[in-house]
């Protein structure tokens, strides 16, 4: 437990809480929407600070990100809680349990920031990935890592919803190398009845984090009947590319009903679905448009934008890459790939 670091205090013991973009007014005895930021008499508390409920070491392309880094592993890192409430949560036993009633007691296995280093070091990995659940519930242990993280020599990287506050979104910048942000439609109605929260907040972070330079790539799961729609895909392929810029990378990925905490009732995403994204992305211009979660599928692999030249090919988690330092090998055009020395 750790007191929150981005939070005002009220009158009558009062606080609202500056982390996320719900900012929350709580009352004494009670906690956010998150449900892991607690109000102890007028002072606010993260409790899930240090609580780890899940840590493992994945390839990068997992988060996915396929500009960062490729071919690296990330010692991927969540607490407990959420801000959203999303339907189609697939780790939604992690990141709603909080908020339920008869399970309220934060659990996770207790590490400090600088195990958190320590474990990804020894186990050869370029990065720490804030994951599985989002990262902005438990920023205080975030940024705590994140900073011992930049002077160890490894990256921080974000796997978001992008539903911060601006306070806290400029708090991590300093230290945030990527930040693969969900863009999980482009109606705010959408935003409303499915994860409850708003669309704006979410665009704003984008814009901020590549303004700022933080390495960003875009993900939009294709729910069918919810988000799939043509002047969806449009929406979105337009905002990326006017406003984070045209080599901004897009996956577009398939939803399984399966897997989700209450959409069981809808089907898996059709192929088709997700080739129709992948022309619209390209057709407005960008550079980058992935499918995912369909093996097999050629989308999924890096052609040069100019020439057409495969150059880095993706099986599963496996690459082969045939660039020259970033760069195509037949036409020498910049690839937009963020890499180590």
């Amino acid at each position: 437990m750790k007191q929150v670091y981005l939070y005002k205090k009220l009158e009558n013991k009062n606080v609202q809480c500056k982390t996320c973009a719900h900012n929350c007014v709580i009352s004494s005895g009670k906690r956010g929407v998150c449900g892991v930021r607690e109000n102890r008499n007028g002072t606010l508390y993260a409790l899930n600070y240090g609580k780890i409920i899940a840590r493992c070491v994945d390839p990068v392309e997992k988060k996915p990100f396929f500009h960062f880094f490729p071919g690296s592993k990330a010692y991927s890192i969540a607490t407990v809680g959420c801000n959203f409430r999303c339907d189609n949560c697939q780790n939604w036993d992690i990141s709603q349990s909080p908020k339920n009633p008869e399970r309220k007691e934060i659990t996770g296995e207790d590490l400090t920031p600088g195990k958190i280093v320590e474990a990804a070091i020894n186990n050869n990995c370029s990065s720490i990935a804030y994951t599985y659940t989002e990262p902005t519930i438990f920023l205080e242990f975030a940024l705590d890592t994140m900073k011992i993280a930049r002077k160890k020599g490894l990256k921080n990287i974000f796997v978001s919803n992008g539903f911060m506050s601006p306070e806290s979104a400029k708090s991590v910048i300093p230290y945030l190398d990527a930040n693969r942000i969900d863009v999980k439609s482009f109606s705010n109605d959408f935003y409303i009845k499915n994860c409850g929260g708003r669309l704006q907040p979410v665009l704003d972070t984008c814009k901020l984090m590549k303004k700022s330079g933080v390495w960003v790539e875009i993900i939009t799961l294709v729910i069918p009947t919810l988000s799939d729609s043509e002047e969806m895909f449009r929406k979105i392929a337009g905002f990326i590319h006017d406003e984070l810029g045209p080599e901004t990378p897009w996956h577009v990925t398939q939803f399984s009903g399966a897997i989700s905490w209450k959409l069981q009732d809808l089907p898996d995403t059709p192929v088709e679905s997700l080739e129709k994204a992948y022309k619209i992305g390209k057709g407005h211009g960008l550079k980058y448009v992935y499918t995912g979660n369909i093996p097999g599928m050629p989308f999924e692999d890096t052609f040069c934008p100019k020439c057409k030249t495969l150059v880095i090919d993706r099986t599963g988690y496996i690459i082969s890459r045939y660039d020259k330092q970033g760069l195509c090998p037949k036409c020498g055009e910049d690839l937009n790939l963020i890499q180590g020395q």
